[in-house]
C-alpha cells in the first residue's frame, strides 16, 4: 500500500467511474430509477470505505488498508455486474 492518501483517490476514481457509467448505461436504456438505486449504492459504498479508512483505532493498519482496497474491488465488480444487467 502506497499511502492513505492513494487509497482514498483509488476510491473516488473507481466509484466516481461507476456512477457514470451508471448514468450512461441508464440513459441509453432509459431505466433511470434504477440507474438511481444503483448510484444510491455506489454512494454507500464510498461513504463506508471513507470511514473505513479514517478510523484511527485499528491495530495492524498494512491488514487494514490491504482489506479495504480488496472490499473497493468487489463491491465495484458487483456495482459493475448490477449495471449490466439493467
Amino acid at each position: 500500500m502506497a499511502s492513505i492518501k492513494n487509497l482514498k483517490k483509488d476510491i473516488n476514481y473507481v466509484l466516481g467511474d461507476v456512477i457514470e457509467y451508471t448514468l450512461d448505461v441508464s440513459t441509453l436504456k432509459n431505466e433511470a430509477k434504477k440507474g438511481d438505486a444503483l448510484i444510491d449504492e455506489a454512494i454507500e459504498t464510498f461513504d463506508s470505505l471513507v470511514a473505513k479508512v479514517n478510523d484511527k483505532s485499528v491495530e495492524n493498519k498494512k491488514a487494514h488498508f490491504k482489506a479495504i482496497n480488496e472490499e473497493l474491488e468487489t463491491k465495484a465488480k458487483s456495482l459493475i455486474e448490477k449495471i449490466n444487467k439493467l
